[in-house]
């Protein structure tokens, strides 16, 4: 009877560290993959404004999908943080006709 409770606590320790050790492996993996995100769109946010200083002044969304092959939704997003930085300004309120300039 000792043996069995002896084998079910050992059982139910393994358990537990197996999954603590499995955490802290999904935790690292995870912190890798922001800083990677993180350091992407910093490139991406330094390569909008090469092309807007060397190829192109006024760019739009639909420029920034073709040039670095990203979504919509992602070169919006970029473009708005690069507006707060205050490092351009939008042109246009809504739609196609909507461009950004460097400032």
């Amino acid at each position: 009877m000792e043996g069995i409770i002896l084998l079910l606590i050992g059982l139910g320790m393994g358990y537990w560290l197996g999954r603590k050790v499995g955490r802290r492996g999904m935790e690292e993996e995870k912190v890798g993959l922001i800083e990677k995100q993180a350091t992407e769109k910093k490139r991406n946010k330094e390569a909008i404004l090469g092309l807007m200083e060397e190829v192109q002044p006024q760019m739009t969304n639909q420029h920034l999908e073709m040039y670095l092959g990203i979504s919509d939704a992602t070169a919006t997003r970029y473009m708005d943080e690069l507006e707060k930085e205050g490092k351009v300004r939008q042109v246009g309120k809504s739609g196609p006709g909507v461009y950004y300039e460097r400032i």
